[in-house]
């Protein structure tokens, strides 16, 4: 699908939905019924949730230097299953791939459409992408990829710690 720009011209979308609104839609009504927590709430939670996951990153699993980030996280998880209560329907990576609309923007790099990222993951990025460089019309599309990437490897990161934890007790 193609979108016509504010210039007239028209700009290819990059993704699997091809610009598909009814898969984007589907995929912020989901998110909307999983999100029920107030901006600001989700804000402070997902500043909590990337400080303790960069306090993790530079620790092995099985390090007792891992406890206060590790009970940061269950805690921050507890909060979020009591406050979201369909958190288990929540997008899977790839899922959440499909829904994000990326542009070429006239300036020959690809961006992203920021609104176009369900909560709880806009502020996920956002939170991780502090002090990066943005277009003006919306955050790069590498930065995205890697931060799906990075949140991967975060996610494998913390189940090992998790696993450690388990082993010791």
């Amino acid at each position: 699908m193609r979108d016509a720009s504010p210039q007239g011209r028209d700009t290819p979308w990059r993704g699997s939905i091809h610009g598909s609104l009814t898969q984007q839609a589907a995929c912020h009504q989901r998110q909307q019924e999983i999100t029920q927590m107030p901006d600001d709430e989700l804000r402070e939670l997902e500043a909590k949730r990337r400080k303790a996951l960069w306090m993790l990153a530079n620790i092995s699993p099985g390090d007792s230097k891992a406890f206060d980030p590790l009970s940061i996280l269950d805690d921050l998880e507890l909060q979020e299953r009591k406050d979201s209560p369909h958190a288990d329907k929540a997008l899977e990576l790839n899922q959440l791939r499909d829904c994000v609309t990326v542009q070429h923007h006239h300036s020959g790099i690809d961006i992203i459409l920021e609104q176009t990222i369900p909560q709880p993951w806009r502020e996920r990025f956002n939170q991780a992408s502090i002090g990066s460089t943005r277009s003006l019309a919306g955050p790069y599309a590498s930065d995205w990829d890697k931060f799906l990437v990075e949140w991967e490897r975060e996610m494998q990161h913390l189940q090992d710690h998790r696993l450690a934890k388990a082993a010791n007790s």
